[in-house]
Protein backbone atom coordinates (compact mmCIF):
# COMPACT_ATOMS: atom_id res chain seq x y z
CA UNK A 1 0.00 0.00 0.00
CA UNK A 2 1.56 3.55 -1.14
CA UNK A 3 0.89 6.91 -2.50
CA UNK A 4 2.77 7.61 -5.52
CA UNK A 5 3.04 10.61 -8.14
CA UNK A 6 4.09 9.87 -11.59
CA UNK A 7 5.43 12.91 -13.74
CA UNK A 8 3.00 15.43 -12.19
CA UNK A 9 2.60 18.79 -13.04
CA UNK A 10 0.38 21.40 -11.60
CA UNK A 11 -0.20 24.79 -13.53
CA UNK A 12 -2.28 27.63 -12.19
CA UNK A 13 -4.16 29.56 -14.91
CA UNK A 14 -6.05 33.00 -14.39
CA UNK A 15 -7.65 35.08 -16.78
CA UNK A 16 -5.44 37.16 -18.66
CA UNK A 17 -2.61 36.00 -16.48
CA UNK A 18 0.44 33.91 -17.33
CA UNK A 19 0.47 30.36 -16.82
CA UNK A 20 2.26 29.21 -13.33
CA UNK A 21 3.65 26.59 -13.31
CA UNK A 22 3.76 25.49 -9.51
CA UNK A 23 4.80 22.05 -9.40
CA UNK A 24 6.78 20.58 -12.87
CA UNK A 25 7.07 16.83 -13.41
CA UNK A 26 7.33 15.11 -10.01
CA UNK A 27 7.47 11.56 -9.33
CA UNK A 28 7.65 10.69 -5.56
CA UNK A 29 6.71 7.93 -3.92
CA UNK A 30 5.73 7.03 -0.21
CA UNK A 31 5.30 3.56 1.32
CA UNK A 32 3.38 2.23 3.76
CA UNK A 33 5.04 3.27 7.43
CA UNK A 34 7.61 5.57 5.73
CA UNK A 35 8.03 8.86 6.58
CA UNK A 36 9.21 11.10 3.80
CA UNK A 37 10.38 14.99 4.36
CA UNK A 38 9.65 17.52 1.63
CA UNK A 39 11.50 20.44 2.18
CA UNK A 40 12.73 23.71 0.45
CA UNK A 41 12.03 27.28 0.85
CA UNK A 42 8.66 29.36 0.30
CA UNK A 43 7.53 29.32 -2.68
CA UNK A 44 9.22 26.19 -4.01
CA UNK A 45 5.79 24.49 -4.34
CA UNK A 46 5.60 21.89 -2.05
CA UNK A 47 2.37 22.92 -0.79
CA UNK A 48 0.85 22.47 -4.22
CA UNK A 49 2.50 19.11 -4.38
CA UNK A 50 0.88 17.99 -1.16
CA UNK A 51 -2.55 19.43 -2.28
CA UNK A 52 -2.21 17.45 -5.97
CA UNK A 53 -1.53 14.41 -4.06
CA UNK A 54 -4.24 14.43 -1.85
CA UNK A 55 -7.05 15.47 -4.54
CA UNK A 56 -7.73 19.14 -3.31
CA UNK A 57 -5.81 20.17 -6.47
CA UNK A 58 -6.23 18.09 -10.01
CA UNK A 59 -2.63 18.24 -11.58
CA UNK A 60 -2.43 19.10 -15.12
CA UNK A 61 -0.81 16.08 -16.12
CA UNK A 62 0.60 13.24 -14.10
CA UNK A 63 -1.02 10.67 -12.17
CA UNK A 64 -1.38 10.32 -8.62
CA UNK A 65 -2.62 6.96 -7.09
CA UNK A 66 -3.44 5.77 -3.94
CA UNK A 67 -3.09 1.83 -3.45
CA UNK A 68 -2.74 1.22 -6.82
CA UNK A 69 -5.85 3.16 -7.87
CA UNK A 70 -5.86 7.08 -8.89
CA UNK A 71 -7.19 9.76 -6.47
CA UNK A 72 -10.28 11.26 -7.62
CA UNK A 73 -10.43 15.10 -7.13
CA UNK A 74 -12.57 16.24 -3.87
CA UNK A 75 -15.19 17.63 -4.65
CA UNK A 76 -19.04 17.87 -2.95
CA UNK A 77 -19.40 14.38 -3.37
CA UNK A 78 -18.23 12.27 -0.42
CA UNK A 79 -14.81 10.22 -1.45
CA UNK A 80 -15.16 6.76 -2.56
CA UNK A 81 -14.32 4.50 0.80
CA UNK A 82 -10.96 3.21 -0.66
CA UNK A 83 -9.70 6.87 -0.10
CA UNK A 84 -10.76 7.81 3.45
CA UNK A 85 -7.12 6.31 4.65
CA UNK A 86 -5.65 9.25 2.52
CA UNK A 87 -5.75 12.21 4.45
CA UNK A 88 -4.10 15.88 5.24
CA UNK A 89 -3.51 18.15 7.86
CA UNK A 90 -3.40 21.55 6.10
CA UNK A 91 -1.00 24.37 6.79
CA UNK A 92 -3.52 26.85 8.34
CA UNK A 93 -5.94 25.08 10.85
CA UNK A 94 -7.54 28.45 11.53
CA UNK A 95 -8.76 28.12 8.19
CA UNK A 96 -9.42 24.77 7.74
CA UNK A 97 -11.26 24.48 11.16
CA UNK A 98 -15.31 25.09 11.03
CA UNK A 99 -15.91 28.19 13.43
CA UNK A 100 -19.18 27.58 14.20
CA UNK A 101 -18.82 24.13 15.61
CA UNK A 102 -16.87 22.44 18.25
CA UNK A 103 -13.27 20.58 17.76
CA UNK A 104 -14.68 17.50 19.00
CA UNK A 105 -17.42 17.56 16.69
CA UNK A 106 -15.19 18.02 13.67
CA UNK A 107 -12.91 15.32 15.08
CA UNK A 108 -15.82 12.95 15.33
CA UNK A 109 -16.74 13.54 11.86
CA UNK A 110 -13.89 11.16 10.25
CA UNK A 111 -15.03 8.97 12.62
CA UNK A 112 -19.07 8.81 12.04
CA UNK A 113 -17.58 8.04 8.18
CA UNK A 114 -16.34 4.60 9.80
CA UNK A 115 -19.78 4.32 11.25
CA UNK A 116 -18.14 3.46 14.88
CA UNK A 117 -21.13 3.80 18.01
CA UNK A 118 -21.21 6.86 19.90
CA UNK A 119 -19.11 5.16 22.63
CA UNK A 120 -16.67 3.79 21.02
CA UNK A 121 -16.40 7.82 18.87
CA UNK A 122 -16.18 9.59 22.51
CA UNK A 123 -13.13 6.73 23.68
CA UNK A 124 -11.63 7.52 20.48
CA UNK A 125 -11.42 11.46 20.95
CA UNK A 126 -10.19 11.15 24.44
CA UNK A 127 -7.01 8.81 23.41
CA UNK A 128 -6.19 11.34 20.64
CA UNK A 129 -6.57 14.75 22.88
CA UNK A 130 -3.91 12.84 25.11
CA UNK A 131 -1.52 11.44 22.83
CA UNK A 132 -1.34 14.88 21.26
CA UNK A 133 -1.57 16.61 24.66
CA UNK A 134 -4.21 18.53 24.65
CA UNK A 135 -6.66 19.28 27.76
CA UNK A 136 -10.06 16.47 28.17
CA UNK A 137 -12.01 19.42 27.84
CA UNK A 138 -10.91 20.44 24.78
CA UNK A 139 -13.96 18.92 22.64
CA UNK A 140 -16.47 21.55 24.02
CA UNK A 141 -14.25 24.52 22.98
CA UNK A 142 -14.50 26.09 19.79
CA UNK A 143 -11.13 26.76 17.60
CA UNK A 144 -11.04 30.38 18.22
CA UNK A 145 -10.39 29.82 22.31
CA UNK A 146 -6.84 27.92 20.73
CA UNK A 147 -3.85 29.18 20.55
CA UNK A 148 -2.30 28.68 17.17
CA UNK A 149 0.00 25.52 17.95
CA UNK A 150 -3.08 24.18 19.94
CA UNK A 151 -5.02 24.72 16.75
CA UNK A 152 -2.62 22.74 14.66
CA UNK A 153 -2.75 19.74 17.03
CA UNK A 154 -6.37 19.92 16.88
CA UNK A 155 -6.60 19.45 12.98
CA UNK A 156 -3.86 16.24 13.08
CA UNK A 157 -6.07 14.89 15.67
CA UNK A 158 -8.72 15.19 13.27
CA UNK A 159 -6.77 13.20 10.52
CA UNK A 160 -6.01 10.95 12.77
CA UNK A 161 -9.43 10.01 13.69
CA UNK A 162 -10.07 8.63 10.22
CA UNK A 163 -7.00 6.20 11.24
CA UNK A 164 -5.77 6.74 8.06
CA UNK A 165 -2.85 4.72 6.02
CA UNK A 166 -1.55 7.41 4.33
CA UNK A 167 -0.89 10.89 5.86
CA UNK A 168 0.10 14.45 4.23
CA UNK A 169 0.94 17.01 6.89
CA UNK A 170 1.57 20.73 5.45
CA UNK A 171 4.11 22.44 7.94
CA UNK A 172 2.90 21.06 11.14
CA UNK A 173 5.89 21.98 12.87
CA UNK A 174 5.02 25.71 12.05
CA UNK A 175 3.11 27.25 14.86
CA UNK A 176 4.29 25.01 17.69
CA UNK A 177 7.39 25.48 20.04
CA UNK A 178 9.76 23.86 20.29
CA UNK A 179 8.50 21.58 23.29
CA UNK A 180 5.29 20.83 21.50
CA UNK A 181 7.50 20.09 18.19
CA UNK A 182 8.78 17.62 19.65
CA UNK A 183 5.86 16.15 21.29
CA UNK A 184 4.30 15.88 17.58
CA UNK A 185 7.16 14.39 15.89
CA UNK A 186 7.32 11.81 18.81
CA UNK A 187 3.99 11.23 17.84
CA UNK A 188 4.34 10.86 14.20
CA UNK A 189 7.06 8.50 14.38
CA UNK A 190 5.23 6.20 16.65
CA UNK A 191 2.49 6.14 14.51
CA UNK A 192 4.83 5.24 11.31
CA UNK A 193 6.72 2.31 13.24
CA UNK A 194 3.63 0.95 15.06
CA UNK A 195 0.24 1.85 13.55
CA UNK A 196 2.51 1.57 10.02
CA UNK A 197 0.87 5.06 8.48
CA UNK A 198 3.06 6.45 6.03
CA UNK A 199 3.48 10.10 5.58
CA UNK A 200 4.07 12.98 3.57
CA UNK A 201 5.90 15.87 5.91
CA UNK A 202 5.98 19.02 4.22
CA UNK A 203 7.98 21.42 5.70
CA UNK A 204 11.09 24.56 5.09
CA UNK A 205 12.76 23.15 8.41
CA UNK A 206 15.35 20.40 7.22
CA UNK A 207 16.47 20.21 11.03
CA UNK A 208 13.56 19.19 12.04
CA UNK A 209 12.25 16.97 9.24
CA UNK A 210 15.41 15.24 9.90
CA UNK A 211 14.56 13.24 12.61
CA UNK A 212 11.37 11.95 11.81
CA UNK A 213 11.81 11.06 7.76
CA UNK A 214 13.43 8.01 6.46
CA UNK A 215 13.92 9.93 3.38
CA UNK A 216 13.95 13.71 2.17
CA UNK A 217 12.95 15.29 -0.67
CA UNK A 218 14.34 18.71 -1.57
CA UNK A 219 11.80 20.76 -3.77
CA UNK A 220 13.53 23.97 -5.62
CA UNK A 221 10.65 25.89 -8.01
CA UNK A 222 8.84 23.56 -8.66
CA UNK A 223 11.25 20.20 -9.43
CA UNK A 224 12.91 17.84 -7.25
CA UNK A 225 16.41 18.66 -7.22
CA UNK A 226 17.96 15.24 -4.77
CA UNK A 227 16.10 12.94 -2.87
CA UNK A 228 17.64 9.83 -0.23
CA UNK A 229 18.04 8.33 2.94
CA UNK A 230 17.63 11.65 5.20
CA UNK A 231 20.89 10.72 7.39
CA UNK A 232 22.82 10.59 3.96
CA UNK A 233 21.19 13.83 2.62
CA UNK A 234 22.08 15.78 6.08
CA UNK A 235 25.84 14.17 5.69
CA UNK A 236 26.49 14.68 2.35
CA UNK A 237 24.36 16.29 0.65
CA UNK A 238 24.61 16.47 -3.19
CA UNK A 239 23.13 19.47 -4.55
CA UNK A 240 24.32 23.37 -3.95
CA UNK A 241 20.55 23.96 -2.85
CA UNK A 242 20.73 21.08 -0.31
CA UNK A 243 24.11 22.63 1.03
CA UNK A 244 22.56 26.18 1.32
CA UNK A 245 19.22 24.68 3.39
CA UNK A 246 21.80 22.78 5.52
CA UNK A 247 24.26 25.40 5.95
CA UNK A 248 21.54 28.06 6.90
CA UNK A 249 20.48 25.76 10.17
CA UNK A 250 22.16 27.59 13.13
CA UNK A 251 24.58 25.37 14.75
CA UNK A 252 24.58 24.88 18.69
CA UNK A 253 27.95 24.43 19.49
CA UNK A 254 28.95 27.71 21.04
CA UNK A 255 30.98 28.83 18.67
CA UNK A 256 28.97 32.09 17.70
CA UNK A 257 29.61 31.69 14.41
CA UNK A 258 26.14 32.61 11.87
CA UNK A 259 24.49 30.72 9.74
CA UNK A 260 25.08 31.16 6.09
CA UNK A 261 22.41 32.76 4.53
CA UNK A 262 22.03 31.86 0.68
CA UNK A 263 21.67 34.51 -1.40
CA UNK A 264 19.35 36.10 -3.56
CA UNK A 265 15.40 35.15 -4.03
CA UNK A 266 13.87 32.12 -5.38
CA UNK A 267 12.81 33.17 -8.81
CA UNK A 268 9.21 34.28 -10.06
CA UNK A 269 7.64 30.01 -11.31
CA UNK A 270 6.02 31.77 -14.13
CA UNK A 271 9.34 33.28 -15.33
CA UNK A 272 11.94 30.57 -14.21
CA UNK A 273 15.45 31.06 -15.28
CA UNK A 274 16.96 28.88 -18.26
CA UNK A 275 18.49 25.94 -17.79
CA UNK A 276 19.12 25.05 -14.48
CA UNK A 277 16.57 26.99 -12.38
CA UNK A 278 18.90 27.10 -9.15
CA UNK A 279 21.54 29.04 -11.02
CA UNK A 280 21.14 32.46 -10.65
CA UNK A 281 21.65 31.76 -6.74
CA UNK A 282 24.01 28.54 -7.16
CA UNK A 283 28.08 29.25 -6.35
CA UNK A 284 29.14 26.70 -9.15
CA UNK A 285 27.31 27.66 -11.45
CA UNK A 286 29.04 27.26 -14.98
CA UNK A 287 27.96 27.68 -18.69
CA UNK A 288 25.54 24.36 -19.27
CA UNK A 289 23.92 25.82 -16.61
CA UNK A 290 22.40 28.55 -17.69
CA UNK A 291 21.11 26.47 -20.93
CA UNK A 292 20.12 23.25 -20.42
CA UNK A 293 17.68 21.70 -17.23
CA UNK A 294 19.36 18.98 -15.43
CA UNK A 295 17.81 15.79 -15.20
CA UNK A 296 17.28 13.94 -11.69
CA UNK A 297 19.61 11.09 -12.41
CA UNK A 298 20.74 8.10 -9.83
CA UNK A 299 23.79 9.42 -8.42
CA UNK A 300 24.32 6.28 -6.28
CA UNK A 301 21.63 3.10 -4.68
CA UNK A 302 18.92 5.49 -3.60
CA UNK A 303 20.07 8.95 -4.09
CA UNK A 304 19.50 10.90 -6.48
CA UNK A 305 20.25 14.48 -7.62
CA UNK A 306 19.82 16.96 -10.83
CA UNK A 307 22.70 18.82 -10.85
CA UNK A 308 25.26 19.10 -13.95
CA UNK A 309 28.20 18.70 -11.06
CA UNK A 310 26.91 14.80 -10.28
CA UNK A 311 26.80 14.36 -14.39
CA UNK A 312 27.98 11.17 -15.26
CA UNK A 313 29.76 12.66 -18.00
CA UNK A 314 33.49 13.30 -17.03
CA UNK A 315 33.66 15.91 -19.79
CA UNK A 316 31.11 17.97 -18.52
CA UNK A 317 32.02 17.57 -14.85
CA UNK A 318 35.64 18.51 -16.08
CA UNK A 319 34.21 21.85 -17.58
CA UNK A 320 31.81 22.57 -14.66
CA UNK A 321 35.37 22.44 -11.90
CA UNK A 322 37.21 25.21 -14.74
CA UNK A 323 33.66 27.27 -14.27
CA UNK A 324 33.65 27.03 -10.78
CA UNK A 325 37.66 27.95 -10.63
CA UNK A 326 36.51 31.11 -12.80
CA UNK A 327 34.10 31.74 -10.45
CA UNK A 328 35.61 31.95 -6.79
CA UNK A 329 36.34 35.58 -5.98
CA UNK A 330 32.04 36.05 -7.17
CA UNK A 331 31.49 33.23 -5.03
CA UNK A 332 33.38 34.36 -2.34
CA UNK A 333 31.96 37.77 -2.41
CA UNK A 334 28.27 36.01 -2.69
CA UNK A 335 28.26 34.47 0.45
CA UNK A 336 30.21 36.96 2.52
CA UNK A 337 33.83 34.91 2.23
CA UNK A 338 36.95 35.94 2.56
CA UNK A 339 38.76 34.55 -0.66
CA UNK A 340 42.36 32.99 0.66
Amino acid sequence: MSLELEAVTVVFRGNGRRPVPAVVEVTLQVERGQVVGLVGESGSGKSSLGKAAVGLLRPTSGCVRFNGKPVSAIGRRARPSSQLGLQMVLQNPFESLNPRRTVGNQIKDAMRASHLSKRLQDARLSQLLGVLGLAPDTAGKFPHQFSGGQRQRVAVARALAASPSMLILDEPFASLDASAQAQLANVLRVLADEEQVGMLVISHDLAIVRHIADRIAVMYLGTIVESGVASDVWSSALHPYTEALIGAIPKVDGRGALPIALPGEIADPANPPSGCRFHPRCPHAFAVCQVDSPVLIEASPGRNVACWLRHPDEAVRASGADGEADSDASSDEMLGRDSV
